[in-house]
């Protein structure tokens, strides 16, 4: 299979993205969970060279320094990704989920004209439970295209230099947005747009878990695999700390080039990988130009993105992206009573003050009892020096609310949580 010879990093992608706390909220549960689980790391001399393929020996600190220097920046395949997270399956939710790609999203009301079936943002919803199929292809930091495949429908999003589209075909809405007036950079307002939905590949979810080095975390090369037909060592993280629900973090690495060709996070508990995203075939040749240019369908509704913002923007009161949300994070902070990371490394946990008023009882009669109730089948209740709560569990992330609001989040367990609680009383 043919190869390029870049000259940019594919980390150019996530050029533009916003502060830890900011990227935890939009990339949704998975990347968060890498980023937030991963934190630490720390590196156990081992070596590769057993298994299938038969490969050279590497040390896991030469095939981390191998997945940091890899210069790839054309490729185009096919994504898998799968999500098991143990998500209670509420009434509501799938049609919610439904709106974002089944055809209705944006046209309540007899209005269709906002685009929001098409945007970004909708889609990472889709990508937190279930599984997915993407295309995706790039070619160089101003070409990148990621396409949802679906049953039904599909969703694609196109970067060509300063035009980015997002097309929605269960409803046939277009936005189109361009880098026109945004702080003079070219590349500003496009990145905005892509960042998003390709950290749903294997590379960026790898890079997410391999950002610091620390001793809280053991590193391995743990053998040698085939994947999408590509010989690959596979790196092997897994935590140190008995407290995280992570039970190991395991990337296949190109062994030619270094990019990460699958990331899968396995919890403690056992049982299937809780996010497990994959090439299923890979090229690494330079991608057709037709990929990369996009033409809304005859009959499409085409929404003017950059309007879209500006709009946006004179109603927070003050012109500039940048200063409306770096604004609306300080409202939302403000109004959440602060939000604050405790410990370190895998057993990092999210708090949320609280401003006095907790879930609902389950005792006594009406529509509190009955919530309360329908809460109980849900969480645990909990108790310590810090008062009483609940603790509410997926497969990986856990999460304790307390009587007086007050929210403590992370991939770590029960016991965890309630020790944060009781320490910050």
């Amino acid at each position: 299979m043919p190869r390029n010879e870049p000259t940019e990093r594919t980390d150019e992608w996530g050029e533009g993205r916003s502060p830890k706390r900011r990227k935890a909220v939009r990339y949704a549960v998975p990347v968060a969970v890498a980023g937030v689980a991963a934190a630490t790391i720390g590196l156990v001399p081992a070596f590769a060279g057993s298994g299938s393929p038969d490969l050279p020996k590497i040390s896991a600190q030469d095939l981390i320094a191998k997945i940091a220097s890899s210069d790839v920046q054309q490729l185009s395949g096919t994504v898998r990704v799968t999500t098991d997270l143990g998500l209670p399956s509420l009434p509501g939710m799938g049609g919610a989920a439904g709106s974002f790609g089944g055809g209705r999203g944006g046209e309540q009301g007899g209005k269709s004209d906002d685009g929001a079936s098409a945007a970004p943002q909708s889609k990472l919803m889709e990508l937190a439970s279930g599984a997915h199929t993407l295309r995706v292809a790039a070619d160089g930091p101003d070409k990148q295209r990621v396409s949802i495949v679906d049953k039904a429908a599909e969703y694609s999003l196109v970067h060509n230099g300063k035009e980015v589209w997002a097309y929605d075909s269960g409803s046939n809405t277009a936005v189109h947005s361009t880098g026109a007036g945004r702080h003079g950079d070219r590349h500003h307002a496009p990145k905005d747009l892509p960042g998003d939905l390709k950290n749903a590949t294997p590379q960026d979810l790898a890079k997410q878990a391999l950002k610091a080095a620390g001793d809280t975390t053991s590193v391995t090369v743990d053998g040698t695999a085939k994947v999408a037909g590509r010989d690959a060592y596979q790196l092997l993280i897994k935590p140190k700390q008995a407290a995280s629900t992570v039970g190991s973090i395991r990337v296949a690495v190109d062994a030619a080039n270094g990019t990460p060709l699958k990331f899968t996070l396995t919890p403690k508990s056992g049982g299937p990988a809780a996010v497990d995203v994959g090439y299923t075939n890979v090229d690494f040749a330079k991608p057709d130009a037709g990929l990369f240019s996009f033409t809304p369908p005859k009959g499409a509704k085409v929404v003017d993105g950059d309007k879209q913002r500006a709009k946006a923007e004179r109603e927070h009161g003050k012109q500039g992206k940048d200063f409306g949300a770096r604004k609306g994070a300080e409202d939302f902070k403000k109004g959440l009573g602060g939000l604050n990371v405790v410990g370190k490394g895998w057993t990092s946990i999210a708090t949320i003050k609280g401003t006095g008023s907790g879930l609902p009882s389950g005792k006594g009669q009406g529509a509190g009892g009955d919530a309360g109730k329908f809460l109980d089948s849900l969480g645990d209740k909990v108790s310590g020096s810090f008062g009483s709560g609940r603790v509410f569990s997926t497969r990986l992330v856990n999460a304790l609310i307390t009587e007086n609001g007050t929210v403590y989040v992370g991939a770590v367990d029960k016991q965890a949580l309630i020790d944060a609680a009781d320490a910050a009383k």
